[in-house]
């Protein structure tokens, strides 16, 4: 299984940060990653592979980084953000997808902090503010930001510009989020707490500057990409997977209680570590619709795509809600899976922050992925139970390179 899409960005940012050589087992060789690899490397970060497959960073002061090409890559583009603030300048571009994503939301409590931003963040009255955006290094003062939406990456953003400045910096979450970022950060000798919220189901994250130091980390097989393979297994009745040494990062795990809920087995036996780390095995079985929302959500909005194809496969209706943030995803997920459902010949619909699904009637299509990687290999796990045609591959690449090759294995075996 790839390494985790998350934790990989994480390791190699924070080791360019920090000081000595960071050294990285399980490093996610894919495209996303590989932009964050490239941007450290402008910055004056090394990277560079041991005789053993490590990946070694040794951090240092930064320079500035020129135009960093974050390619398809929300997290490179959203986490360097808040990392340039207080330490470098830079320019951020993206590619077509990455250019239409929504970078208000970062760069607002960043310039509430001091950040010197300009191109797009000069029109940050205007209700979307997108990339290309340049950052200067600049005197930061801590502030307390509360959330409107969650989101672990623009959380990660305002902890790591809270790094390099002065006094606290606070973040208030609605609903928890996945926390590799305070895991890490802490990992690494950052002053960071983590404090429940009173009204509610959040919390709130206070950094002060710190200087964060090298590591080891290990980085865990990828769930977002394991669950492609656990939903496979769900829909035929009888099957069984097993995928070894994946993250089971409690605040990533939903698509494992989705799949309970939905009758599927799914055993975990757990071997512990700073990132939890499993082997999961999920049993198929006769599904059945369930509700999927709240403070779910942020476990799961990666897997939803994957979660969509059980939907399909199941007894009944599921819904989704709470969800919009798939609106601005590589893709807008929530148009995209709906049509996708629709091209097989399920029952489905849009609704402004999820989808219903009413499973049965699948009898295969073509799909249009959007250019969405996630979208791609979910119907192409619906491929598995009914003839699939899916319009482009290539973007799979971001996340997940031998997707494809692994996706044949199973096909004839």
């Amino acid at each position: 299984m790839p390494g985790d899409k998350s934790v990989s960005h994480r390791a190699l940012l924070f080791g360019a940060m920090a000081e000595g050589t960071t050294r990285i087992t399980g490093l996610l060789a894919a495209e996303d990653v590989g932009r964050t690899r490239t941007a450290i490397q402008q910055l004056g970060g090394e990277v560079w592979v041991d005789r053993s497959g490590g990946v070694n960073v040794k951090g240092g002061p930064w320079r500035d980084g020129g135009t960093i090409d974050c390619g398809n890559s929300g997290t490179t583009a959203r986490l360097l953000l808040g990392a340039l603030a207080g330490r470098a300048g830079a320019t951020l571009i993206g590619d077509a997808s990455l250019s239409r994503r929504p970078m208000r939301r970062v760069l607002d409590p960043l310039a509430r902090m001091g950040a010197r931003i300009g191109g797009a963040g000069d029109e940050r009255d205007a209700a979307r503010v997108t990339l290309p955006v340049s950052v200067d290094r600049a005197a930061l003062r801590g502030i307390e930001w509360r959330a409107e939406v969650a989101s672990a990456q623009v959380k990660s953003a305002i902890l790591l510009a809270g790094l390099a400045a002065e006094g606290e910096t606070a973040y208030l979450e609605p609903v928890a989020t996945r926390d590799h970022t305070e895991r890490m950060l802490r990992g690494m000798g950052a002053s960071i707490r983590v404090e429940p919220v009173e009204d509610g189901e959040g919390r709130r994250i206070v950094v002060s500057a710190s200087q964060l130091q090298a590591a080891e980390i290990t980085v865990p097989g990828d769930i977002s990409s394991a669950a492609f393979w656990f939903v496979a297994a769900a829909i035929h009745p009888g099957a069984r997977v097993t995928i070894e040494g994946v993250g089971v990062n409690p605040t990533r795990t939903g698509v494992l209680d989705v799949l309970r809920r939905m009758g599927a087995g799914v055993i975990v036996v757990e071997r512990g570590g700073i990132e939890p780390i499993a082997d999961v095995t999920v049993v198929g079985a006769e599904l059945r619709g369930t509700a999927i929302g709240g403070a779910e959500i942020p476990t799961l909005i990666d897997e939803l795509p994957a979660l969509a194809v059980a939907a399909a496969f199941a007894q009944g209706e599921t819904v989704v809600q709470d969800a919009a943030e798939l609106r601005v995803k590589e893709s807008d997920r929530i148009a995209a899976v709906v049509a996708g459902l629709r091209a097989i010949g399920v029952d489905a619909d849009a609704r402004p922050d999820g989808f219903v699904v009413r499973g049965g009637g699948a009898v295969g299509g073509h799909v249009i992925t959007e250019g969405d990687h996630r979208i791609a290999m979910a119907f192409s796990i619906a491929g598995l139970r009914v003839p699939v045609v899916v319009s482009e591959t290539e973007s799979i690449r971001t996340s997940y390179p031998g997707f494809l090759e692994r996706l044949a294995q199973l096909s004839t075996g």
